[in-house]
């Protein structure tokens, strides 16, 4: 009998390192070439996405092979749906939607089991092989809140300090359209309701997470993000253009 699979990136936030996340649909094949090309967090999308249970154990295994976390997003803070995912063989679970400290008691309650939480009692593909599987897999169950509406903000300082939550991330496009400004996540009321959650979460000790591009993961950094989370599609649609480009001015010639 052996532990099951240590997950790496619980232990480097505990350490205090930063880590990345790259969300959007992608297929197990594409989701093990992002985690061997040094991506720590992938992440499964069953509210804006099409990832299925069935799928959640291949995500898993290939996230496995590289050391890298696969966390699945679901739809919706319920106990079924969040006990269902770490079932299939999820790493980690995020929730959407957190918008008081008892939500986020929710979320660690069905995350975990025994006592920490009251997860439904199935073990799924992770406890094949364990030696003490509800020990092991209580250590290293990775948890996420999604803080994307402005109705948050007066209970943050009270949600920051709930046990077993380990990332606290601050959506800035849910957040825009929940303050009627759609889209505009950079505009100045956005921008300044984001850098003062992540401060909140940064002062209490706790790991904030945010997401980023290309023009502002340095901005994010520096306000003492240690999630950084990304999409691949703009990689991929920027890459294709540059190679098109490059493609039609050289038959041009």
């Amino acid at each position: 009998m052996t532990a099951i699979h240590v997950n790496r990136v619980k232990q480097r936030l505990a350490a205090g390192e930063v880590v990345n996340l790259v969300m959007g649909d992608y297929s197990p094949d594409t989701a093990e070439l992002l985690a061997s090309s040094g991506v720590d967090i992938l992440w499964g999308e069953m509210e804006d996405g099409a990832t299925s249970w069935r799928e959640i154990g291949d995500y898993s295994r290939a996230a496995d092979l590289w050391g890298a976390c696969y966390m699945v997003r679901v739809n919706h803070n319920h106990p079924a749906l969040i006990g269902r995912t770490l079932a299939m063989g999820a790493s980690g679970v995020c929730v959407p939607h957190v918008n008081t400290a008892d939500e986020a008691r929710a979320v660690a309650r069905a995350a975990f089991y025994g006592p920490k939480g009251m997860r439904g009692m199935a073990g799924g593909r992770r406890s094949y092989g364990a030696a003490d599987y509800l020990r092991e897999v209580n250590e290293n169950v990775l948890t996420a809140i999604l803080l994307e509406d402005i109705a948050m903000v007066p209970h943050l300082p009270e949600i920051v300090t709930v046990e077993g939550i380990d990332i606290f991330y601050v959506a800035p496009g849910d957040l825009s359209q929940s303050m009627g400004l759609t889209g505009q996540t950079t505009h100045p009321d956005v921008r300044s309701v984001v850098e003062a959650s992540i401060a909140t979460i940064v002062n209490a000790g706790k790991v904030a997470g945010t997401l980023v591009n290309d023009s502002t993961l340095d901005w994010a950094l520096g306000l003492g993000v240690r999630v950084v989370g990304t999409s691949w599609e703009p990689w991929l649609a920027a890459a294709a253009r540059s190679f098109a480009d490059r493609a039609r001015a050289g038959r041009s010639l």
